[in-house]
């Protein structure tokens, strides 16, 4: 018994050192990604309920009479209800947006055009992103079972060693019971079939949430840039497929990729997500704005 316990600890002491040599690097471009971004990008303002004025807005239909603002509305010099002007104010109370990466292990590869396994990439972005949130004074929580909304530095330092622990390993996020309206960003190749990442988003858009699904590619995945006799192994339980000459397959191949990333389109689509697409050998910070951004509408 004793001698299990031991093993069992050396073994956690080798993998805690292993996680701490490998975050910190990851972490520090997450911050300089974070950085650049956050000089063109300004908070998530929402409407809702709170004491900060946010913008005027022209009366519809349906809006409450209390929040018609005469003051501005008079200045408009129109007839009503046309001239009537609302006040709306900010939304105050602190969200917490979940987070998740794709762990498995078709992340876990890079080819030498990239200097980062996707999975790294993944986490810069997912890491850059919480820390945008966590400056607007909103609060992230990993999507995983058993995870808990962080918030501030010390919060951002502790998702960071959560990416450190056991993923999850079938290239899709777990279950986990989520709050109503709440926002989902999810990060992997979702290279999974169709129907399986459909079943995913009608689950969330039940709930109902909404959020960003960006698919991280490496840029040989993207074009195949092989030629000739290659043999192909696959990461996760495919097997082994040797190909004469790869040039062959080459167009049939961006056919495939087109109508799954066209179908992921369509899918985010149709559950209020948005979707985008990064190869790692382009630059973070651009796919970090537009995600942000995206986010930001939903």
């Amino acid at each position: 018994m004793a001698d299990r316990r031991t093993d069992t600890g050396a073994v956690s002491a080798r993998r805690a050192e292993a996680i701490g040599a490998r975050l910190p690097p990851l972490l520090v471009a997450a911050d300089r990604v974070a950085a650049t971004v956050a000089q063109g990008v300004h908070g998530r303002r929402r409407v809702g309920h709170g004491d900060s004025f946010w913008q005027f807005r022209r009366y519809v239909t349906g809006d409450p009479v209390t929040r018609i603002d005469w003051r501005q509305s008079a200045k408009s010099g129109r007839p009503v209800p046309e001239g009537w002007f609302v006040r709306e104010t900010e939304w105050e109370a602190a969200q917490t947006v979940f987070l998740w990466r794709d762990g498995s292990a078709s992340m876990r590869w890079r080819s030498r055009a990239a200097e980062l396994e996707k999975r790294d990439r993944a986490s810069v972005l997912l890491l850059a992103l919480a820390s945008l949130l966590l400056r607007g004074g909103e609060r992230v929580q990993r999507l995983h079972p058993g995870a808990r909304p962080v918030a501030g530095r010390f919060g951002l330092d502790r998702l960071a060693q959560d990416l450190g622990l056991p993923d999850d390993d079938d290239g899709l996020p777990p279950s986990v019971p989520l709050p109503r309206h709440a926002s989902v960003v999810l990060f992997g190749d979702f290279l999974s079939p169709l129907e399986d990442i459909q079943a995913l988003l009608a689950r969330l858009a039940a709930v109902p949430v909404t959020g960003y699904l960006l698919q991280v590619l490496d840029p040989a995945e993207a074009v195949l840039p092989y030629a000739g006799r290659i043999r192909f192994r696959g990461l996760e339980r495919d097997g082994e497929t040797l190909i004469p000459r790869v040039e062959n397959v080459r167009d049939a191949y961006a056919k495939r990729l087109q109508a799954q990333q066209e179908g992921l389109a369509t899918l985010c689509a149709a559950a209020g997500f948005g979707f985008g697409i990064h190869h790692t050998d382009h630059p973070p910070e651009s796919a970090l704005l537009t995600l942000y951004d995206g986010l930001g509408q939903r």
